[in-house]
Order: C-alpha cells, then structure tokens, then sequence
C-alpha cells in the first residue's frame, strides 16, 4: 500500500479493498520503523491518527465520504494542532501543545485525512538543509549522506520515503520548492494568501505560504482542492474564488508560451543541471509548448532583498518568543531583563539568532532607509519584472536547485553559500507567484527538480503543465533503494 499515491488509495478505499484503520497501522508501522533512519518526524500520533481513520471508515461506510476520506498526511511542525505538540523545530517550543488547529489543518480534518504526525522541519522555517532543527538533521532517503533540503525537509523525505503519500510544507523563500527538488516529489508553492496562514507560526509574514508536498501533481490538485480559500481569520488571505484544481489537469497544452530567463541558465547552475531541465522543456515542446528566452535582471538581487526583508519580519515575529507567556523559559532568572536574554539565548538556536540580529540591525534607527526600505523598492522592482514577463509568456520556467542534494556538514559553516542554495526561488516569493517544482531527472543518482512559475492564481495551469509532463516521463515514480 505504500507505493500507491493519493488517487490510487482513494480508489483502494472506497472500493474497500482495505480499512482506514488498516491502512493507517500499516503507516503508522512504517514510519516508526524507518523514521529512526531519516528522523523526519519529530511526533508520530498513532492514538490520534487511529482515532481519525475510525471516523473515516464510519463515513465510508454510511456513504458521507470526500474524495480524501481516509487518507493518511503528515503535517509540518509549524501548524498548529490542537492537543499535539506543536515545536516549529525549535527547544523554544519543545514543550509547546497547541491549544487549537491551524486552518490547514482543521480544513485537511474535515476533508477526513487522517494525521500520522509532525514532520521535523529547520528551526522556525530557518534553513535550506534540515540541519538547524532541535531535533537533528533529516536525512535525504536517496543518500543518507546528504540533506533533503529545507525548511520542510521532513516533509519531502517522508514522501519520498513513501511514508505517507503526502505532507504539508510551508515556503518562504523556496522551502516546499527546494527539498521538492532535492527529494525528487512534487511540491506547490500557491500564490500568496491562497492558503490561510491562522495557525501557521510564522516566519516572515509578507512571504510564508502553506502548500502540498505530493509525488504527483495530480495528488497536489487533489490537496489543493481542500485546504485554498479565504479565511477571516488571516488578514492576508485572498478573497478570489477557488476551483476544481482537478477539472483542468488533462487540458492539452498546445500552444502553451514558456519563458526561459537567461539569467537562470547563466555560471552559476552546473551546467548538468541545465541540460535536464532543457530535456524537460524538450517534452513539453513535444505536446505543443512553444519556448522562448526571457529576460528577469532583477533576479540577480532577490537573495541580497530576501536576505534583508525576510529577517527583518523575523525579528519581529519571533519577539513574542521571551520566556514569560509560553514556551522555553530559563531557569532561576534573577530579574526580568535577566529572563528575557537567557530564555531567548537558550531557547534560539545558531541560525534563528544570526537572523534576529540581522533583523534587528536592519530595522535600527539610521539603518532603515539604508537596508530595509530600499530593499522594499527592489522587491517590487522584481515583481513589476516578473509581471512584464507574464504579460508575454503564460509560465516561466527553469531550475529548482543549482544543483542536486549536498552532503550534511557541506555547507553549514557557511551561511552565505547555503543562502544561494535558494536562488531560484526566493523571487517568487518575494513577488508573491505561484511556482511548482517537479522531478525532472537524476544526476549522480540524486533527483533534480524543474521550476515552473505562474502568473497571480494560476495554480490550474501550473498543474495541468506539471501533469501533463508526468505522464509523459517516469522521474516522478522513481523511488530511493531501500525505500520503494
């Protein structure tokens, strides 16, 4: 059963070949012996999820069940879920039970998933490895020496462990995108404000958005289908109506425009690299995609922009984070200032701090116009460029990752070369894009991801192309040895 995606289980199940509760012991099984390989989850909540698939076989038998009735998903450790720890991979909240449900997750409770656990995840959303979480580092199931990528890259190795067929993952700044790529499964970045951020411990508030992390893109159609749409509760959640995210998946793309930015194809991607995601834009052109070269300058600045913005909102969220109302609090603190320095000195970890103190410095009186407010001016600079782009081609496409999974302990004491891991995708958080990344190839037996970027709401389109492609190519079934 764990080799079979989303729409394949939905089939096994309403035609009850197998019980929910069936099949969740048998994940549940699974993943508690393989996760003490790949530590990609932090909690696994066999009470919690047992009681989940008997309410679903309730409704599968009385005839009320949804499509995903029954199936079982993983959540990133930064939604809140109400009764379960909720520890956004950080000691600072180690001992943090959530007293409700995040949107995601109470909309994926109601469409009757059933939850295995928490995914482990970089602390507070801080990384691009899996390495910087309380926990320890996840490993990536393709080679058990490297990363999977980050900040979900829990997430992504449980998937492509098939563990569970699908998880959720947060992105910032590439980080459902990134490990996507690095894990080789299929992961969506929705425009931002499609999903509800309520109960999504935030990171950086103007660029965090929620997504599925799925083997096919069908599967992720399906997930979409129940966790986008405007929620009161989040002040940045979009208003725009929802659709069928499945009605348009076999819809040919003849004719389809795809814009190839020169920039992304420049020195700085292993030329091996770009070869694959040429072959890949090759099979696209196959089905009748016409493909020209584009042009977005701006790119080239989005990790210096990010690298301000996204620390800046840092610093501001995570202030809440001071040992007095919940969370790490030191011990025998002799005043309050002494409270405040020693909780958040312990409770934070080497890269959340590094952040924080950047955040800090950008936001300081005679460093704010300097750093943040130009910052601000090139970020919608990028956007305006990425809009011009889309005026003239209906996607752009490149790679994920400059290249495929590093080794763990590679790049770790050095944060500015692990921050350009995220070249590729930081823009389109930055200009608040949908952006889907799909396996596209191996090289030294590690998958590479292909990048494909749509204009504001254009879900649809980015999984109907990423469909499309799947079905003409095999990169998506592949599976780790040991794992399949």
């Amino acid at each position: 059963m764990h080799k079979k995606n989303i729409a394949e289980l939905v089939q096994v199940l309403q035609h009850r070949d197998i019980s929910s509760v069936e099949l969740t012991r048998l994940v549940l099984e699974r993943c508690t012996n393989i996760n003490q390989k790949l530590n990609c989850f932090i909690s696994i909540t066999p009470e919690h999820a047992l009681l989940q698939a008997k309410l679903a076989d309730e409704k599968i038998n009385q005839g009320n069940a949804g499509p995903l009735t029954g199936i079982p998903i993983a959540q990133k450790d930064i939604f809140c879920t109400d009764g379960v720890k909720t520890s956004c991979g950080s000691k600072m909240l180690d001992n943090f039970i959530a007293p409700y449900d995040a949107t995601v997750v109470e909309k994926l409770n109601n469409a009757g998933m059933v939850m295995i656990g928490k995914t482990n995840m970089d602390e507070f959303a801080m990384g691009s490895s899996n390495e910087t979480s309380f926990y320890g580092p996840v490993l990536n199931p393709w080679d058990m020496d490297r990363v999977p990528g980050g900040s979900s890259g829990g997430s992504a190795a449980a998937v492509a462990a098939r563990l569970v067929p699908v998880a959720t993952g947060t992105d910032t700044g590439g980080s459902i995108r990134q490990p996507a790529s690095l894990c080789g499964i299929t992961g969506l970045k929705p425009t931002y404000g499609r999903i509800s951020r309520y109960g999504m411990i935030a990171f950086a508030s103007s660029l965090d958005q929620g997504g599925p992390m799925t083997r096919t893109a069908e599967d992720a159609a399906l997930i979409m289908n129940a966790i986008a749409g405007f929620d009161e509760r989040d002040s940045t959640s979009a208003e725009n109506p929802v659709e069928d995210y499945t009605q348009h998946l076999n819809n040919s793309i003849a004719g389809l425009k795809i814009g190839l930015p020169k920039e992304y194809f420049d020195e700085q991607l292993n030329p091996d690299i770009g070869r694959i995601i040429h072959e890949g834009v090759k099979e696209l052109e196959k089905l009748g995609a016409n493909v020209k070269e584009i042009s977005l300058p701006g790119s080239k600045l989005s990790i210096p922009v990010y690298y301000v913005v996204a620390p800046a909102e840092c610093s501001s969220n995570l202030a809440r984070f001071d040992g007095v109302r919940f969370g790490y609090r030191c011990n025998d603190p002799e005043d309050l200032s002494d409270l405040y320095c020693r909780s958040r000195g312990e409770g934070f970890g080497r890269e959340v701090k590094r952040r924080i103190m950047i955040g800090t410095y950008v936001l300081s009186a005679g460093y704010y116009d300097a750093y943040y407010l130009k910052a601000q001016k090139i970020r919608r600079l990028i956007r305006d460029e990425f809009r011009q782009a889309l005026s003239k081609v209906d996607v752009i496409i490149g790679p994920t990752a400059p290249g495929p999974a590093f080794r763990i302990n590679e790049l770790l004491d050095d944060p500015i070369t692990m921050y350009l891991s995220d070249i590729y995708t930081v823009s389109v958080n930055l200009a608040g894009l949908p952006a889907i990344s799909i396996p596209a190839g191996m090289l030294g037996g590690l998958p590479v991801g292909m990048q494909v970027i749509g204009n504001y709401f254009a879900e649809p389109r980015l999984l109907n192309i990423a469909h499309r492609f799947q079905q003409v190519t095999h990169w998506h079934k592949l599976a780790p040895a040991g794992f399949d």
